[in-house]
């Protein structure tokens, strides 16, 4: 089964590391990921807000160009396109009238037969992820799924809109100890992270106070979005907050890589605002989470002193 790549705006750009460790991942699984030809942006997050036919024709676009290379399976690893993708399939084929003028607006006769798969869905498949864990990632983590992974829930059909799951399995599955917590799905402020800083610093500030409170070392993450909010509006955050919160945010194709032992530039640690480095030491030397300093080159658990986020 041929399963395309479609890295969406972000991943090559503002969320560079995401794609970094995702196809290194990838590679280390021996699985091919070809990026979904001539893509464009999906319209995610306003196009919908303005115009429902462009809403619809710019991931239909994607899917449709997908389709033409044969590809089965879309892995799209950031969640606001996981959601405009997977509400535009849906829409399409359940309304023939629609998609027809859709794929007429795309010039292309979009059929609905390459299914949209998100990062979890991808990562849960792997039969023997255990067997090649090398580092196992011993640490209390917050899984944080946010708003668009579950919901809509009728549309998605992935895991429980309100206390999923799945993303807690498979860190368990890297030798991590998912919390129990009550922001799992809550908004972290989404696209108002340039219009609304001070939404965004209250929203986020929230989800950091819950997971530390519980006793959490890191926040997983599955959306480019949801990391910027959480990680490079940390100021803002803590400006509002009243107090500091270096607990470190991280990709889960990053948690990923370093239990399988891969480099951390590889996996483009060194690119946070929030130092990861507290999540490099061993366990059992662990120093308090969210440590500010910052891994270069070396695998996991060699972590050394360099700088914060980085081209």
């Amino acid at each position: 089964m041929k399963t395309g790549f479609y890295p969406g705006c972000s991943m090559k750009g503002s969320a560079r590391e995401y794609s970094e460790s995702l196809l290194a991942v990838a590679r280390e699984l021996g699985r091919e990921l070809p990026e979904v030809p001539d893509w464009n942006c999906c319209g995610a997050t306003a196009a919908h807000n303005l115009d429902r036919d462009l809403a619809l024709a710019l991931p239909a676009r994607i899917l449709a160009a997908a389709e033409r290379q044969g590809m089965a399976e879309v892995l799209v690893p950031c969640a606001a396109c996981y959601s405009r993708l997977s509400v535009t399939r849906h829409e399409l084929l359940e309304d023939e009238e629609l998609r027809r003028r859709i794929s007429a607006l795309v010039a292309a006769d979009y059929r609905g037969s390459a299914r949209v798969l998100n990062i979890i869905e991808w990562l849960e498949a792997v039969p023997d992820l255990e067997a090649r864990v090398r580092a196992p990632f011993a640490r209390k983590v917050a899984c944080y799924y946010g708003c668009l992974l579950v919901r809509p829930a009728g549309i998605v059909k992935f895991d429980r809109p309100e206390d999923p799951q799945s993303l807690d399995r498979l860190m368990r599955r890297l030798g991590a100890e998912p919390i129990d917590w009550a922001f799992k799905t809550e908004c972290c402020g989404a696209g108002f992270s340039v219009s609304r800083t001070d939404l965004v610093a209250e929203l986020s500030g929230r989800i950091l106070e819950d997971a530390v409170s519980r006793g959490a070392e890191a926040v997983i993450v599955a959306c480019p979005m949801c990391h910027l909010n959480l990680d490079m509006r940390r100021p803002n955050i803590e400006k509002r907050a009243g107090r500091k919160f270096r607990i470190p945010v991280i990709y889960v194709t990053q948690a990923v890589g370093l239990a399988m032992g891969l480099k951390t530039k590889a996996l483009g640690l060194q690119r946070h605002k929030v130092s990861p480095s507290a999540l490099l030491a061993p366990a059992s030397v662990q120093p308090a989470a969210g440590a500010t300093s910052a891994s270069g080159d070396s695998p996991a658990g060699a972590g050394s002193p360099a700088g914060e986020r980085r081209p």
